[in-house]
């Protein structure tokens, strides 16, 4: 799919929709409190917050019930009294959940949709039908952290999704933490540490590409719907992160090793990765990226950015699938350079 919808923006009186797509834990009990703190953030920027019906009805009816979820996506998407949808959380489950799923709710229905994680795959049903979402905020964080919505994440909740204006450069925060959350301590405070700038660790000049991405589980979804080629990765700027268990060196390696069996590296205009649970620097997943795409596949131009605050770390900016987007290797630097909305 080359060419992309674009959802309208939002005005203050619109109403959200909150669905759980990937788990059920905005549901229970002990985590309520969250999603309620979630909800009261969305409506103090003026928006109406509705649950979709079974989001709220927890991980045991949840997880043995993928019908269900989809059946709150479409009617999240078809339901004409709502502006914009949000996935509560992440998980590792919504690929159950892609085959309920009527493609036409999203084709006649294009709306913003966001979300972050294995939202993922939900990102890559609308993409193939035509619809550019977001790959950002989930409802339970980075919305509802305990400590505030981090200024970093609201304002560009705010621009992209207020506005239709070019999205421009996007730099990277002052502060940023990979701290896991917790979901039962309203009193939880994580720490957050010094930013460091962008790193290029290859590549030259300047590339402009189309937005694809999301976690490394990109190379997991053979001989699914959502099922990954080549062609998709065709003049795109690609954009990966993941959680600490899967962001790791020798998995990396791996991603980057599936991208060049399948002809897709060599396709790819740049990278850009997020950050990982390091609070030093990034020299031993650096030196065997670059291994990989340089050494073994002969991209030795290929432009690779480390250090975009998006996905599982925090505060973490927003990117639109299809919008297009540059690298400037000159003065690493990475911008969007058109709207996510109309």
């Amino acid at each position: 799919m080359n060419f992309l919808k674009k959802p309208l923006k939002l005005h203050k009186g619109d109403t959200i929709a909150t669905i759980s797509p990937c788990n059920g834990w905005a549901g229970d009990l002990e985590i309520k409190w969250k999603y309620e703190l979630g909800v009261k953030r969305l409506q103090e920027i003026g928006l109406n917050v509705i649950a979709a019906p079974n989001s709220l009805k927890g991980t045991d009816y949840l997880s043995k019930n993928p019908q269900a979820r989809a059946e709150d996506f479409m009617w999240a998407f078809t339901n004409k009294n709502v502006n914009a949808v949000i996935a509560n959380m992440g998980g590792n489950d919504s690929i159950q959940i892609i085959p309920y799923i009527d493609p036409k709710c999203i084709q006649e229905n294009p709306k913003i949709f966001v979300g972050y994680s294995d939202v993922m795959n939900l990102h890559l049903l609308c993409y193939k039908y035509g619809l550019s979402t977001f790959y950002g905020d989930n409802l339970l964080y980075p919305i509802a952290e305990a400590q505030g919505w981090h200024d970093y994440s609201k304002k560009w909740f705010m621009d992209i999704f207020f506005t239709n204006n070019v999205i421009g450069t996007v730099p990277p925060a002052k502060e940023w933490t990979y701290e896991p959350t917790d979901y039962t301590n309203p009193h939880y405070i994580r720490r957050f540490y010094k930013n460091d700038p962008y790193e290029l660790l290859q590549g030259k000049g300047i590339v402009q590409g189309k937005l694809f991405g999301g976690h490394t589980g990109l190379m997991e979804l053979n001989a699914t719907t959502i099922e990954l080629s080549q062609t998709d990765f065709k003049d795109k700027i690609l954009f990966l992160e993941d959680i600490p268990e899967c962001y790791t060196k020798d998995n990396l390696v791996k991603f980057f090793d599936w991208l060049g069996q399948i002809n897709a590296l060599e396709k790819l205009h740049g990278v850009v990765l997020g950050k990982t649970n390091q609070k030093g620097q990034f020299q031993e997943e650096k030196n065997e990226i670059v291994k990989i795409i340089s050494d073994k596949y002969g991209l030795y131009d290929l432009p690779v950015l480390y250090g975009l605050n998006f996905g599982h770390s925090s505060p973490i900016c927003i990117l639109p699938y299809g919008a297009m987007a540059e690298i400037n290797c000159d003065s690493t630097t990475f911008s969007i350079l058109e709207s996510g909305t109309i």
